[in-house]
């Protein structure tokens, strides 16, 4: 694996030059950033952990006022191929879960955390610090979203992908992520994402073994962080302990237009085409984005006419 010798290279960069000002809540070295943003995953710094917000009471009061939809959670002790949300449930409630999360074996995420002044005061303070260095390789951040992730010891996220641009947080405990290279058709096909996008199961993913060597390994300690690139696939086990992390993530209109294109090319190869992969002509991706948008305006002028009718 690449695993040391990348999470080395990781942490001494962050070490080096990278100290935060007073009142910074992310340290980050621009170097760093700058040559591997959406690129590759890499390692940042954080001033999070112990932070009041992040205490298991004060999760429990988020948790119970958050929407139902917002809290999802199940059985930890899963495989590592049983596919997101698909683990079966704990038979606790969600205060029973988090209040014995040190011994009932299961994962939980609360979801959309902005929905709430207080973490979305915390995660703009957050991001804010990212678009200073996003902005000139990934300008326009929009749909800033937060995650929070409180799992019992040993407990697993199984693999799959997100569609955000995404800094993982460590706050409390340890956690082991596996990641890899979303650029890499080996273990990543065209049709996969495309599939992701358009299906109603987009959270699972088919996991390979034979591919656990080409994963980049990163331990994760509370004070440390580490970027995912858009859909690069990944699993997560826990260390020992009670783990708590904060998941900040967002989308550019690059991202967003990304999606619409892997979208059109899965009802292309619906259609027996085999269309170009998304990324390898700008030309064509605009090409699909703008019959999309066209398709879509027209969409919505039948349905309002239609209702004027």
């Amino acid at each position: 694996m690449a695993s040391s010798s990348v999470l080395q290279m990781n942490e001494s960069r962050v070490a080096e030059g990278s100290s935060a000002p007073s009142g910074r809540r992310l340290v980050i070295n621009a170097d760093e950033f700058r040559a591997s943003f959406n690129r590759q995953p890499f390692m940042l710094g954080h001033h999070l952990a112990g932070h009041p917000l992040f205490e298991l009471p004060r999760l429990l009061e988020l948790a119970a006022r958050l929407p139902e939809a917002s809290v999802a959670y199940n059985a930890g002790d899963i495989s590592v191929a049983e596919g997101l949300y698909r683990g079966p449930r704990n038979g606790l409630s969600v205060e029973e879960t988090i209040r014995r999360i040190e011994d009932c074996q299961s994962w939980m995420v609360l979801k959309h955390v902005e929905a709430d002044a207080e973490y979305n005061a915390l995660l703009d303070s957050c991001l804010d610090e990212v678009q200073r260095h996003s902005e000139p390789l990934a300008p326009g951040m929009r749909k800033r979203e937060g995650f929070i992730f409180i799992s019992s010891p040993r407990s697993v996220t199984p693999y799959h992908l997100d569609p955000e641009y995404n800094f993982l947080l460590q706050i409390r405990g340890s956690k082991t992520v596996h990641i890899w290279n979303p650029n890499d058709p080996a273990v990543l096909t065209d049709e996969e994402l495309e599939d992701f996008f358009t299906s109603e199961e987009q959270k699972n993913l088919k996991f390979k073994e034979a591919h656990e060597q080409r994963a980049f390994v990163f331990e994760l300690t509370p004070g440390r962080g580490l970027h995912f690139p858009v859909t690069a696939p990944h699993w997560v086990q826990n260390g020992d302990g009670v783990s708590v992390s904060f998941s900040i993530t967002f989308q550019t209109p690059t991202s967003e237009r990304r999606a619409v294109v892997y979208g059109v090319n899965a009802a292309l190869r619906r259609r027996g085409l085999k269309p170009t992969p998304a990324g390898r002509s700008a030309i064509l991706d605009a090409m699909k984005y703008n019959a999309w948008r066209i398709a879509r305006r027209l969409k919505r002028r039948v349905g309002r006419s239609a209702t004027h009718h």
